[in-house]
């Protein structure tokens, strides 16, 4: 029997994949998340064998789950987002699968079974962006780093970003170091140009 937590904050999203799963012989859901910080708490409480992963969540994201659950726990993203910039980051961050909610469900059950046993799991499409980044000439960002360029892009300065990341200031200023080196840029500007420009971050929606 697989144990299995569900975090994503839509209630129609946890209710359906738990009937998903609730329904099958060798799957049991034994928690439900609606954000990060609940998936952390119940993860390390309940101890699933799986935990299926959404990324965007109120107080605490997926991929921040994910750095402080991993690797002592099997997390499989089940997102809408395919960018790098979500890819990349989750699967840094230790993330076990990744794959996109418009699977079918055979293929949400072998996931949740290879994930089970620690085996790597991602989609067609996430496969090629993680192909295509590790063939990539160009230094890839962090997890970290990618964090600090969108607090950037939003006009955060450096005290705030590393009030909001639990870090010093300091290592905030050597983060953006290594950012200009791999970017090939001068400053936090042009480093936020260069980000959109490659794709490293997305537009904000309004």
């Amino acid at each position: 029997m697989i144990r299995i937590l569900i975090a994503d904050d839509h209630p129609v999203v946890r209710d359906g994949l738990s009937g998903i799963f609730g329904g099958a012989e060798d799957f049991e859901v034994v928690g439900l998340a609606s954000d990060g910080e609940e998936a952390v708490e119940l993860a390390r409480r309940l101890k699933p064998d799986v935990v299926l992963m959404d990324l965007r969540m109120p107080r605490m994201d997926g991929v921040t789950a994910i750095r402080r659950l991993a690797p002592a726990q099997r997390i499989l993203v089940l997102t809408t987002f395919d960018a790098d910039t979500d890819v990349l980051p989750a699967i840094e961050a230790g993330a076990t699968g990744y794959l996109l909610k418009d699977a079918p469900r055979s293929e949400l059950y072998r996931a949740v079974r290879a994930a089970a046993r620690g085996e790597a799991v991602l989609s067609p499409p996430v496969a090629t962006r993680v192909l295509r980044a590790a063939r990539s000439d160009e230094p890839s960002l962090s997890a970290r780093e990618v964090e600090i360029l969108e607090l950037v892009a939003r006009g955060t300065t450096n005290r705030e970003a590393a009030e909001r990341l639990f870090i010093s200031e300091a290592t905030v200023k050597t983060h953006l170091i290594h950012i200009y080196a791999k970017l090939g840029v001068p400053d936090r500007a042009s480093a936020v140009a260069a980000a959109y420009d490659r794709g490293l971050l997305q537009p904000r929606s309004r």
